[in-house]
């Protein structure tokens, strides 16, 4: 029950943070990658932002992590309602990950939405984000059936 109310409240402090940050409108996100157009660096600073609240985190919990030997869990950095952090352990580049990848970037520059702002954007928005969520919805399943 814990580690679920910690979602979800992290879910919401994302969702304000991409309202307060206008990241939920499309026309902001598709401003910032029409470079020969009116460009609108203000993604930039929301991505440069995010980077400066989270790298002395990430880099607190990893570096120890390194420096120790593989046995000894002696001042371990421990999170509040799970067992340990779960860190991607996956670390090679093949053809799903830049595919996919490819996939991801060629959508979110034709539309302006990535999977979080769209989820954020559900309560309040029309019929042609309820459209992108579906269709989002079922290339996910796709790709989870067929990779």
């Amino acid at each position: 029950m814990k580690s679920c109310l910690s979602a979800l409240l992290a879910g919401l402090l994302f969702g304000v943070g991409l309202a307060f940050s206008q990241m939920l409108d499309p026309t902001k996100v598709l401003g910032f990658l029409d470079l020969f157009g009116y460009w609108d660096p203000s993604l930039m600073l929301v991505m440069g932002g995010a980077l400066l609240v989270y790298l002395p985190g990430y880099f607190l919990l990893v570096k120890p992590r390194v420096e120790r030997s593989a046995d000894d869990s002696s001042g371990t950095a421990k999170p509040l309602f799970s067992d340990s952090f779960k860190l991607p352990t996956f670390k090679q580049f093949d053809r799903r990950l830049v595919s996919g990848a490819a996939l991801f970037g060629v959508g979110w520059g034709m539309v302006g939405l990535c999977p979080g702002p769209a989820l954020a954007s559900l309560s309040f928005a029309g019929t042609q984000l309820l459209l992108f969520v579906v269709a989002m919805t079922i290339g996910l399943w796709l790709a989870k059936r067929f990779t």
